[in-house]
């Protein structure tokens, strides 16, 4: 089952859908995630059970659904002189906020979805971060490589390290960027 968007911005549907959101961040904060069942969300963001299987079919979509939302960034990436610089910069946030504790958990979450569109909702949040960073660059003049390029050889790298347990350290996160940066040359 896929999650209803948009259904009354603002609305009714709106207002349900940050108290959920809400009611998990708390409960996932107090217990584990094991622990955490639906009748124990919807008590807390108090409303029925079936109104959250009815917009989000199961537990784990929920979950998605609410990494998703975490997983969107707060800001632009830095705006650290140059393109290079630029890219290592957000690249080494990238896979620090990725690789923490939180970062696994919420991965897992949305990957764990049936669902594939949480999962393509976060590459997108990546490629416009790495977009604004190419874009940032052009404007300065630099040589900068495509986005699905860095997606390829920067972010997927990356994840498949977080992934499978190497945590990527800054000097491996560099080494990426420059390999990117200088087949962009």
């Amino acid at each position: 089952m896929t999650v209803k968007e948009n259904l009354r911005p603002g609305g009714r549907s709106a207002r349900v859908q940050a108290s959920v959101h809400k009611a998990v961040r708390e409960l996932l904060a107090e217990m584990s995630r094991a622990e955490v069942t639906i009748p124990l969300i919807a008590g807390k963001a108090g409303v029925t059970p079936s109104t959250i299987y009815r917009r989000w079919g199961d537990l784990q979509q929920l979950l998605a659904d609410v990494a998703v939302d975490r997983l969107r960034p707060d800001m632009q990436p830095i705006d650290a002189g140059s393109g290079k610089a630029d890219l290592e910069a957000w690249a080494e946030q990238y896979a620090e906020e990725m690789s923490s504790g939180p970062g696994r958990e919420m991965i897992r979450d949305v990957l764990a979805a049936q669902a594939s569109a949480n999962a393509c909702k976060c590459a997108e949040f990546t490629r416009q971060q790495v977009g604004l960073i190419a874009e940032r660059a052009r404007a300065r003049g630099e040589a900068f490589p495509d986005v699905e390029r860095v997606m390829d050889q920067v972010v997927a790298p990356i994840m498949y390290r977080i992934l499978f347990g190497d945590v990527p350290d800054a000097a491996r996160v560099r080494d990426l960027v420059s390999r990117v940066m200088g087949a962009a040359l």
